[in-house]
């Protein structure tokens, strides 16, 4: 798993990684899948991934083939013998730099075959032998692909911390900027949809995370993540007038009708856009166990935005600003404002939508009198001790 992303590409086991997802998604054709399961063994084969190959085997994604694992074991233990004398010779015959680029070599072939524990036990070793915070940095990067590899984000979130640990050691300002796209990511797969935006947009004109996913990819993520988190004002500044983005966002199929016609307010075209932004957010590995959470809260915030605009509405109103039935609408409102997340309510027999936004000044002082309460009474309570 070495750093593709210097030379502009995905690090080939995320491409892997994405594959195997999708091999068990239900809404891929069995015809793609044919052809995933002959991508998947190639990898498997040209990179020796034996383990990986007796696991796929176990799930029955792959046919087992004695004969082939045999010989991957084979080449592995040859190619492992080989390292291991080249770390005997160094450490003989040579200084600390090459002793570390040997141990390194071990911890990066570990990697390649997919022997986790052990590549993450080498990396260890290796760290030991390395000084320099950059290199050390290195290594937590490795880390971290192999962390979004098996979706461990136990490994991920302590990789993150030891990183930003290094940091304070010192460290250059592009190794911090890469580490913010990789804690982005680790938010929003861990579903905080508004670190992850803000991280994501801190890196924007700085991105070099390719070995991660593509720019296009990048930006696809920062608009969703950006939607459901930023008001209007900060979406404008940093998203729709964001020359980056701008840059790109047409090349991704309905994101730039997506954002723009929430911003201005084109519903209809809005919901239509959302419709064909869902199957790339369900066919995405990082995305697709927040679908049904995500779908929730962007429609919260449309609904919302509408709404904003009015003290009262007709449901026939509204329902045609949306494109859709009036007892679609009714269905949808009448879920959100049950759950808290939408402030109206509904006049069925008139058939309007009436607001009632909270005074943020009127629950200020009543959370205000409600905790000096609490106050005195702690206050009587002490003084009854003191008192004894």
């Amino acid at each position: 798993m070495d750093r593709a992303g210097e030379d502009g590409k995905q690090e080939p086991h995320l491409v892997l990684a994405h594959k195997l997802f999708l091999l068990s998604h239900p809404d891929v054709d069995d015809l793609a899948k044919v052809d995933l399961r002959a991508d998947v063994l190639a990898a498997v084969k040209s990179d020796d991934m034996a383990a990986l190959y007796e696991s796929l085997e176990a799930d029955g994604v792959l046919e087992m083939d004695a004969a082939l694992l045999a010989e991957m074991r084979a080449r592995i233990d040859e190619e492992i013998r080989k390292l291991d004398e080249k770390i005997a010779d160094a450490e003989e015959n040579l200084g600390e730099s090459e002793v570390r680029e040997a141990h390194l070599a071990k911890s990066l072939y570990f990697i390649r075959v997919g022997e986790k524990e052990k590549a993450l036990e080498q990396l260890k070793v290796t760290e030991g032998k390395t000084v320099a915070v950059g290199q050390k940095m290195d290594l937590v990067f490795y880390t971290l692909q192999i962390g979004f590899f098996y979706m461990d984000f136990d490994l991920i979130s302590k990789s993150i911390d030891k990183a930003k640990n290094l940091f304070e050691e010192g460290g250059d300002w592009e190794r911090k900027n890469r580490l913010k796209v990789y804690e982005g990511l680790y938010c929003m797969a861990t579903r905080n949809f508004k670190k992850a935006a803000s991280l994501f947009l801190d890196s924007i004109s700085t991105f070099t995370t390719y070995e991660l996913f593509t720019y296009d990819t990048f930006i696809f993520y920062t608009v969703l993540t950006s939607v459901i988190s930023l008001d209007r004002v900060s979406l404008k500044q940093k998203v729709v007038d964001a020359p980056e983005i701008l840059a790109v966002i047409g090349k991704v199929p309905h994101l730039s009708e997506f954002l723009n016609s929430l911003y201005n307010c084109q519903y209809k075209s809005f919901f239509i856009a959302f419709s064909g932004l869902t199957e790339q957010i369900k066919l995405d590995r990082y995305l697709q166990p927040h679908f049904r959470y995500y779908m929730r809260e962007v429609r919260t915030v449309v609904y919302s935005q509408f709404l904003e605009s009015y003290k009262s509405v007709t449901m026939e109103a509204m329902a045609a600003a949306f494109g859709v039935t009036i007892d679609f609408i009714d269905q949808e409102l009448s879920r959100f404002i049950a759950a808290g997340k939408l402030h109206c309510k509904i006049d069925k027999v008139a058939g309007v939508l009436e607001t009632n936004r909270p005074d943020a000044r009127n629950a200020f002082y009543q959370a205000t009198i409600k905790q000096g309460d609490f106050l005195l009474n702690r206050i009587q309570k002490l003084s009854r001790v003191i008192d004894l």
